[in-house]
């Protein structure tokens, strides 16, 4: 099969290293694609650029289109000596983009993409020129999924047990069947997702060791946060909830209307805590807008964008 990097950006899968949230070089996979002001991509959490596959051409028409893999995902390094601390994806993202523009982006984030964007706005402002986020955990009750809470509840050493013999790639065929499913229900449509979905879409878990044990950690510290939001000791979750006040940039903040795990109003309540900010609801979608509703994403990206004079 075709290696997806090549064949969707001119210079395929490069490769930038920063110094991470703990002080070391790390080495970060991404692509680019297109000229013009900054539009980067963040996916959320088991996913990797790919899961932008359906908007990367149209953006690129108007923008300079950056995706990258955040570090322990998809084909960036996965460190898995050193354990992960909240709030590093932030600090991670910051020095990304630091390396990446020398302009303010454009910032397009799903799922925990997207809280990890609202933070960056709170923290680095200079850096967004634009917000838009998608399906954001900003308010949550719980891990949305039971397999996410699964792997929360296991022993990190258990995870990389599995990833060190590789479990998921002895039994691809299984694997790639339960994520086909799983994928699937957080679609509108599932029947869209193809075979060369499903084939890229678990690439990672199945090729790149390190993978599961290091989504298992971020799911483990996510449901960490959202314990301590709960018990109303320190947790980051607050602290961004009580900081949207300072996000000044143009936001926009779009919302599958069938969003199973996160329900409309909190989309609607995230856009009232932004004063600066406009609340749109994607129709036929669920969880996955990248994937499920790439058409009327796409089209709502680029009309805010027009609305702002951002191009």
């Amino acid at each position: 099969m075709k290696d997806w990097w090549q064949a969707t950006f001119p210079k395929g899968r490069q490769n930038l290293v920063i110094t991470d949230a703990h002080g070391y070089p790390v080495q970060i996979a991404y692509g680019e694609k297109g000229k013009g002001k900054p539009l980067i991509l963040l996916h959320g959490i088991g996913s990797w650029s790919y899961n932008w596959r359906h908007l990367i051409a149209p953006l690129s028409k108007y923008f300079r289109v950056i995706c990258f893999d955040a570090k322990g995902f998809g084909f960036s390094e996965k460190p898995l000596s050193r354990r992960e601390h909240n709030g590093h994806q932030v600090i991670e993202f910051q020095r990304i983009i630091q390396a990446l523009c020398d302009e303010p982006a454009v910032i397009v984030a799903e799922s925990l993409g997207g809280l990890v964007a609202l933070a960056l706005a709170q923290e680095y402002p200079q850096l967004i020129g634009r917000l838009i986020v998608v399906n954001v955990p900003i308010f949550p009750e719980g891990l949305p999924h039971w397999g996410m809470w699964l792997l929360a509840q296991t022993p990190l050493e258990i995870m990389q047990t599995v990833d060190s013999l590789r479990l998921a790639s002895l039994f691809a065929p299984l694997f790639r069947e339960i994520m086909a499913i799983e994928r699937r229900a957080v679609l509108f449509d599932p029947s869209i997702l193809t075979e060369e979905d499903i084939y890229w879409i678990t690439y990672p878990f199945i090729e790149l060791p390190g993978t599961i044990a290091k989504v298992a950690e971020e799911l483990q510290i996510a449901a960490r946060e959202i314990k301590n939001l709960q018990e109303n000791k320190p947790n980051i979750l607050a602290k961004i909830q009580n900081n949207l006040h300072k996000i000044q940039c143009p936001t926009l903040v779009l919302w599958g209307e069938q969003d199973s795990w996160f329900p409309t109003s909190h989309g609607a309540k995230l856009h009232q805590h932004i004063s600066n900010s406009k609340f749109q609801i994607l129709s036929n979608c669920r969880h996955d807008a990248s994937t499920g509703a790439s058409e009327v994403l796409n089209t709502a990206i680029v009309k805010f964008l027009q609305d702002t004079e951002f191009y």
